[in-house]
């Protein structure tokens, strides 16, 4: 007996798709059903050839429609997949080589996964974004371990005069002052 694993797959691909596709899936569905009543009405009430053979004809296209419908959901779900599996590889590859040059990086990414040679560029373009955000992770653990020590020793500060003079004192986190003010605020209690 059939397991309908096809059917089950495309279940779950229908369920992470996006609600425009969903939507689309299911308009030429509806249309089908309708064109599929008139030409009922047409051939057992009417018989009218003309409007069986113009229904016949909307029939094949809501068809084919349908179809591309499918597939289109189906490349969807393929190219995120083969998205969140690449970031997650270039991730750990990252991570263990300790690179920050990106052409390197892909290039002994390309070397040790043949297999993503032809997506060259997708690879660049995602180690650009893992490295941003590496380097905004870093950022972020080196100004929380700055601001604990400063508040530790400027006690009797309120809020905005820690942000203010933590400010003046590094000012290269100058950017961060709202998470340099929420941080704060954790550490304060208030």
């Amino acid at each position: 007996m059939p397991r309908c694993g096809r059917f089950r797959t495309f279940l779950q691909e229908y369920k992470r798709s996006p609600r425009t596709n969903k939507i689309s899936f299911f308009l030429p569905y509806l249309i089908l059903v309708l064109e599929l009543i008139v030409l009922i009405d047409a051939a057992f009430l009417d018989f009218n050839p003309f409007i069986i053979f113009i229904t016949l004809i909307l029939v094949g296209i809501s068809s084919i429609e349908i179809v591309f419908v499918t597939s289109e959901i189906h490349n969807k779900y393929l190219e995120d997949s083969f998205d969140k599996i690449l970031t997650i590889k270039l991730d750990d590859f990252i991570t263990e080589t300790r690179e920050n040059n990106v052409k390197k990086i892909v290039a002994d990414f390309i070397e040790t996964h043949p297999d993503y040679y032809s997506d060259r560029n997708k690879i660049y373009h995602t180690t650009c974004q893992i490295l941003e955000t590496h380097y905004e992770e870093e950022i972020e653990k080196e100004l929380t371990n700055k601001l604990e020590v400063f508040i530790k020793q400027n006690k009797g500060l309120n809020v905005d005069e820690i942000v203010e003079k933590f400010a003046k004192t590094f000012p290269q986190y100058k950017r961060y002052r709202s998470e340099i003010y929420t941080k704060t605020c954790k550490v304060l209690g208030e």
